[in-house]
């Protein structure tokens, strides 16, 4: 896959961001259009397009994506009132970037169902 959509350009600091957390295998970053008081992006700084296109050898790595949103949950300071993460995969599901990643949102009550 290609890394040079705009999650790609944000993973190598080529395009600003509001970076709330990374390291060396992911990037948090607010989300310019924000559907909670807190919303916030996390992604693999590996290209992924999808969910579809995670392999067994990037279990780790999709692992340490929900830790993050536990994370930066607990950093914003919802983690004990709650939140929710989502991932988007393909145009029916809502995927507007083809570069995986988890919404985290937070900071009011969340309704059910979504979408």
């Amino acid at each position: 896959m290609s890394n040079d959509t705009i999650f790609g350009k944000i993973a190598r600091g080529e395009i600003p961001a509001d970076i709330v957390f990374e390291d060396e295998h992911l990037v948090a970053f607010r989300d310019l259009n924000p559907q909670a008081p807190t919303h916030v992006l996390i992604i693999p700084r590996k290209p992924i397009a999808s969910l579809n296109d995670a392999g067994s050898e990037d279990a780790e790595l999709i692992g340490r994506l929900f830790l993050a949103a536990a994370k930066v949950a607990a950093q914003e300071g919802f983690a004990e009132d709650g939140y929710r993460t989502v991932i988007n995969c393909n145009a029916d599901g809502g995927q507007t970037v083809y570069h995986l990643h988890v919404h985290l949102l937070g900071g009011r009550p969340l309704q059910w169902p979504p979408g």
